[in-house]
C-alpha cells in the first residue's frame, strides 16, 4: 500500500503542478490577447487623429489665406499698414495658443495600455500574499 500512496501522490502533484501550469499559460495568453486588442485600437485611434489633423490643417490654412487675402483689400486703401499689422498679431497669438496646447498634449500622462496594466496590477494582487 505504500507504494500506491507514493505513486497517487506522485500523480496528484504532477497533476496540480499540470493545471497550474495550464492556469499560467491562460492567465499570459489572455493579457498578451488584450495587449494586441490594445496595440491594434491605438493605431487606429492615431492614423485617424494623423488623418484628420493634415485635413484640418489643409482646410484652416486655406481659410487664412483667404481670410487675410480679403482684409487686406478690404483695407488696402486706408488702413493698409494697420490690417497688415493686425493679421501678423492674430497670427502670433494664435500660433502661441497652439503651441501650448501642442506642449500640454505632448506631456499628457495618460497610458494608452491601461487595460493591461490594470489587468497586470490585478493578477499581482491576487497571486502575491
Amino acid at each position: 500500500m505504500a507504494i500506491d500512496e507514493i505513486g497517487a501522490s506522485t500523480t496528484g502533484a504532477s497533476s496540480s503542478s499540470r493545471r497550474l501550469g495550464a492556469a499560467v499559460l491562460g492567465l499570459l495568453h489572455s493579457h498578451v490577447e488584450l495587449f494586441g486588442i490594445e496595440l491594434q485600437e491605438q493605431k487606429a485611434r492615431t492614423v485617424s487623429l494623423l488623418l484628420f489633423a493634415g485635413l484640418a490643417l489643409v482646410f484652416a490654412l486655406l481659410l487664412l489665406v483667404g481670410l487675410s487675402t480679403l482684409v487686406l483689400i478690404l483695407f488696402w486703401d486706408t488702413y493698409r499698414l494697420a490690417a497688415i499689422i493686425g493679421l501678423c498679431l492674430f497670427y502670433a497669438l494664435a500660433a502661441i495658443f497652439c503651441g501650448i496646447r501642442l506642449r500640454a498634449a505632448i506631456f499628457d500622462e495618460s497610458s494608452p495600455f491601461h487595460g493591461t496594466l490594470e489587468e497586470l496590477a490585478n493578477d499581482r494582487e491576487r497571486l502575491l500574499p
